[in-house]
């Protein structure tokens, strides 16, 4: 088995891989390809993978009163996964869908756990991925408490410009925290 040349690079611009641990990712990873609609993870379940996009996008979001709330969006070179529930080996309150067909690296969370205690090195990756994440998650709670509808639709812009051809507007709207129709009027200039 060989590992991910994407993955690698990812991992390599963290820490050092010795050749042992890139042996060991090579047997514990595993590349998934899925379908644009398919659901990964689905509410109630416990979530037990952790992804790493190789190529294409998903998004996490959960259903309240019959409408789908888009929460996060993963593309490539981003980790995926419902962390309340891969952490807290709790039931997921989310699902996770290919927005299109896209290549993962998988790894399980027993998996995970055995290359923490088995390369100490890797504990140090695990917190500097974990952190990465817990910054974005509290960059997105500011942005929707504290910045006008049209201030996160540009930031969107900036950060994901990607997304507009990949996800549609209703998903769009609703990780932005409006409505569809705010989200129209803003993008006509109105």
């Amino acid at each position: 088995m060989h590992m991910s040349p994407i993955f690698l690079r990812y991992l390599s611009n963290i820490l050092d891989i010795s050749e042992e641990l890139e042996a060991e990712l090579a047997v514990k990873t595993h590349r998934v390809q899925t379908y644009k609609g398919q659901i990964l993870l689905h509410t109630g379940q416990r979530c037990q993978d952790l992804y790493f996009v190789e190529s294409g996008t998903l998004r996490g979001y959960y259903v309240e009163g019959g409408r789908e709330i888009t929460h996060s969006f993963s593309e490539k070179m981003e980790f995926v996964t419902c962390y309340y529930s891969f952490i807290a080996l709790k039931p997921s309150y989310e699902n996770i869908q290919a927005l299109e067909d896209s290549t993962l690296i998988q790894i399980s969370y027993s998996d995970l756990q055995h290359l923490y205690l088995k390369f100490p090195e890797t504990e140090r990756l695990g917190r500097i991925i974990t952190e990465k994440y817990y910054i974005q998650l509290e960059e997105r709670l500011q942005s929707l408490q504290f910045r006008t509808a049209r201030e996160r639709y540009d930031q969107f812009l900036q950060e994901k410009p990607s997304l507009l051809q990949r996800a549609s507007l209703g998903q769009i709207a609703s990780y932005l925290g409006m409505t569809q129709e705010t989200l129209s009027r803003i993008r006509a200039g109105k």
